[in-house]
């Protein structure tokens, strides 16, 4: 019985490196788990969606959406509810040539 690896179903189901198929499908994976993690971040310190909100300036319904991955959240949004919750945020920015590290979020 011949195995695959999980880079290999991928490329099947999903498409190859760099298709647009597999863009758009990790880039949602990317959002959910980001979703997820601003979840169990808030969570471990005990805040409601409501109370997050508040400490980011933003409405309650943007961190349900967020964390659910129900809409795309703005670059402002995300960098105040990461500020709020006291977390250290940076971006990796990687095209072609360039492989540029950018902290927007200072140390928390």
């Amino acid at each position: 019985m011949k195995t695959y690896t999980l880079e290999e179903i991928t490329d099947q189901l999903i498409g190859g490196k760099g298709s647009p198929e597999r863009d758009a499908f990790e880039a949602e994976l990317k959002a959910e788990l980001l979703g997820y993690a601003v979840r169990r971040m808030r969570l471990k310190r005990k805040l409601t969606q409501s109370q997050l909100g508040e400490l980011a300036g933003v409405q309650r319904s943007q961190i349900s959406k967020l964390e659910n991955n129900v809409s795309h959240v703005t670059l402002d949004t995300l960098l105040r509810v990461f500020k709020a919750l006291n977390v250290k945020l940076s971006f990796q920015i990687e095209s072609g040539d360039i492989d540029q590290h950018l902290n927007l979020v200072s140390e928390p």
